[in-house]
């Protein structure tokens, strides 16, 4: 049988601790760290999962040049919540499927998505819901109304 001292005891236990936050430091470093594509998807789900609605107006839809050279295209759209003005912007060039630029006009109303509790993290569009509308609502007119 084998009898180890105190020290031994501490050595051992020193030294998996040490293997153990090598292990966690070596997991922080080779980790997979997720894209800002995938950071921008994360935010979209989470406002359609949790965020409030209000009514905006859409300003405009222009196409911008990147840094890189690409063009992206950009919704323009402005809310209110609370008697305070916000507008905002949403780069929709990677949701091609989710509806179709050429259709959206400047000037139509929108719903918006928000946080509640950071109002400037807000979206139009998602990849499974959409705040743009087709077109303006028309009402029933009658020819001969009835007194």
């Amino acid at each position: 049988m084998i009898h180890l001292s105190k020290t031994a005891w501490e050595i051992a236990a020193g030294s998996a601790s040490l293997a153990i936050m090598a292990a966690v430091a070596l997991w922080f470093v080779f980790r997979k760290r997720p894209t800002a594509e995938e950071l921008e998807r994360a935010r979209r789900q989470f406002l359609v999962q949790f965020g409030r609605q209000v009514d905006g107006m859409l300003l405009d839809v222009c196409q911008v040049e990147a840094e890189d050279g690409r063009a992206l295209t950009m919704l323009v759209y402005h809310y209110r919540i609370a008697s305070v003005d916000y507008e905002c912007s949403q780069d929709v060039t990677g949701m091609t499927g989710a509806f179709d630029a050429a259709q959206v006009r400047a000037g139509f109303p929108c719903t918006v998505r928000y946080q509640p509790g950071n109002h400037h993290n807000s979206i139009v569009v998602a990849e499974e819901w959409s705040g743009l509308r087709a077109g303006l609502p028309v009402l029933p007119s009658y020819d001969d109304p009835e007194p």
